[in-house]
Formats: C-alpha cells, structure tokens, sequence
C-alpha cells in the first residue's frame, strides 16, 4: 500500500467524480498505475471512463472490461502519449492470470487504471496512486481516499477542491 492517506474528498454526485477522474488524467504520465478499490457500485467504472475520455477524447466509446478484463485505448494527445489500460480483474483467478492479460506491458509502458487492485496481490506495484470510493450518505454522493506514493505525491496538490 503507498503511505498515508494524502487527500480524504467528498464526491456529491456522479460529476464530482468525473472532475476528480478529469484533473487525474491530466496529471498522469507513462508508468502510472492507479489502482481503483470499492464496492460494486461505487463508482470505479466510471471514474475510468472520465479519466479515458479526459485522455482520449470525449466521443470515445469505453465499455466496461468486465468481461474482456482489460480494454487498451490510445491516448489521442497529438504528443503520442503512452496508451491507457482499463483493467477490471474481478473477475481474476488467481494474481499470475494478470500476465496474460499484458499487465507488464501495462505497467512499463502505458498508464494503468486497474479496478479490483487487490486481485493482484505481491503484482500490484508499490508506487501507483490508490483511490478508494465508497459509498455516502445520498445515493449518488461518494467518498474518496487517495493515498499515493512519492511518485504522485506532488503531482496531488491542489486537488483538494474538486
């Protein structure tokens, strides 16, 4: 897990989110991993499809990965910046299953955003930026927990107003 919680935010509705997924995105660089954790239900599909869209542009389609486990999206920055990951390993068996899905790759060189995190056990990188989401009070309202590591450290500040 990386160090302490840096920022605790309360999510009113869907499109605090969805800034939050926005401002995420334009601070994320080659190599990063985000990891996701919650609930069913608490959001982390459609925070990676904001931060997706933030990155590759807003008509992007983005199904969710449950399925497939993992979907890959070019990042349509004219910069040709590093390709965009969405695993969803729910659905993973066993930790060693995330190799044949490309995660090395994933995390060398694209950004990873991995929904279910703690299916990887000892293959979840110790540097990443973990958000938890969690249900609040009103049904459309969220709670979120990023803990970082010194990697995303400073690249955090300033998002305590989303």
């Amino acid at each position: 897990m990386p160090a302490a919680i840096l920022l605790a935010l309360a999510l009113p509705n869907e499109n605090a989110t969805a800034a939050l997924a926005v401002r995420l995105a334009a601070r994320a660089a080659r190599g990063d991993v985000i990891a996701l954790a919650g609930p069913l239900g608490s959001g982390k599909t459609s925070f990676a499809r904001a931060f997706i869209r933030a990155r590759c542009g807003p008509m992007q389609e983005v199904p969710s990965p449950t399925f497939t486990l993992v979907q890959v999206y070019d990042d349509g920055r004219d910069d040709g910046g590093p390709a965009i990951w969405h695993f969803d390993l729910f659905r993973l068996a066993a930790p060693e299953e995330a190799w044949e899905l490309g995660i090395e790759d994933a995390f060398a060189d694209g950004i990873s955003l991995i929904e279910w995190p703690e299916r990887l056990g000892a293959l979840l990188p110790a540097e990443r930026l973990e958000i938890g989401l969690s249900f609040a009070a009103r049904p459309a309202a969220r709670n979120a927990t990023l803990t970082a590591s010194s990697a995303w450290a400073g690249r955090l500040a300033g998002l305590g107003n989303v």
